[in-house]
Formats: C-alpha cells, structure tokens, sequence
C-alpha cells in the first residue's frame, strides 16, 4: 500500500509521519502477545535456546550452508527429514538452496527478479492509471513476499510465516499468487 500510495504522488512527509505514528502501536502489539516477543529474541540470538525458539532458524543455517555451490542433490536433503519443522511451508527455501545450492538458489532469485521486472513493465504500459496503481500493486505485493521470505530463511528478518509464492506449500497462498498473476496477463492484454 505504501509503495502504491508513494507512486501515485502521496506527500512523501504524511507517508514518514504514518509510518512514525504507527511504530508505537507495533511495538505494542509485539509486547502485548507473548508468541511475537518470542520471534523476535529468537531473530535477534538464536544461539541462546537452539533447542527451542532458536531450532528453526539455526537449522535452516545449517541447510544452505550444506548445500555449497551444487548442492547435495534433488531430494537428498539431510534437514528435511525431522530437523528441520514443517520444511515445505514457509522454510522451503533452506531446502532448495541444500538440494540445489547456490546456482538452484540463484535461479529461483532471477526468476522471481524477471516476475518482478515484468510486472512493472505492465504496470508501465496498462492502458489506464487504475490499472497501472493494480499491477503495481500486484508486483508489490508478490515482491515483497519474496524478500521477506528470503531475509526470514536467511536470518535476516523475525519469522513472520509467509510463503514462497508459487513454491511453498499451501492451496490458498498458491491461489491468490495465481489469481494475481491473472490479473497482470489480463491488464498486459489490453496495452
């Protein structure tokens, strides 16, 4: 929203100034539900309890270090069977970069680059504005996606739980990145 609201001309200071104003509600929130506080000691040190908060994510080091440049092979992947919770939802990628390595991992980046790079070229070309606010949005919104569940993997953002799109398992997180899909062919069609 933010994204669409600051390409569609919104004052740059209202967009600094709701984004200062909700920060204390956030931190709030965090501190009012006991689960969030503890995502984000777990972000913050995952070597104080790697056995319980820390498991998930210290495992997930331990899959894309292993995998290397090649990886280990499809399907031989050591962490998916019992180390590694729940690997196919939101933890998928830890599995693809020890069964791929970095040159599988690299690959799922550029193709998730050339959605990204697409969609803004519809969003560039639609043939009104309320279609290029919607593709720009849809591209925002698949995009974002991806860079939060590539920095949760890699230790660089607290677990959130949102899926790879098109990738982790999940039938209704499958379907609205289909159905956002849609609509960018569709907008793409009317150029």
């Amino acid at each position: 929203m933010v994204i669409v609201l600051f390409v569609g001309g919104v004052n740059l200071l209202h967009l600094v100034g709701l984004m200062l104003l909700s920060l204390p509600a956030v931190l709030w929130l965090v501190h009012k539900a006991d689960y969030r506080l503890k995502r984000w000691w777990a972000f913050l040190n995952p070597w104080d309890d790697p056995q319980g908060l820390g498991f998930q994510i210290i495992h997930s080091f331990l899959a894309i270090g292993s995998g290397g440049i090649l990886g280990v092979g499809l399907g031989n992947s050591k962490q998916k069977l019992f180390y590694l919770p729940e690997p196919h939802t939101d933890f998928i990628l830890s599995i693809v970069a020890e069964e791929l390595g970095l040159v599988g991992l690299a690959v799922i980046v550029i193709l998730f680059g050339l959605l990204v790079i697409r969609g803004i070229q519809v969003a560039l070309h639609a043939p009104d504005l309320y279609s290029t606010y919607r593709a720009l949005g849809i591209t925002s919104f698949l995009g974002l996606q991806v860079v939060i569940n590539m920095g949760v993997v890699m230790g660089l953002l607290p677990t959130k739980g949102l899926t790879l799109p098109f990738i982790s398992y999940g039938g209704s997180s499958l379907v609205i990145s289909l159905v956002s899909v849609g609509i960018l062919l569709n907008i793409s069609s009317r150029r």
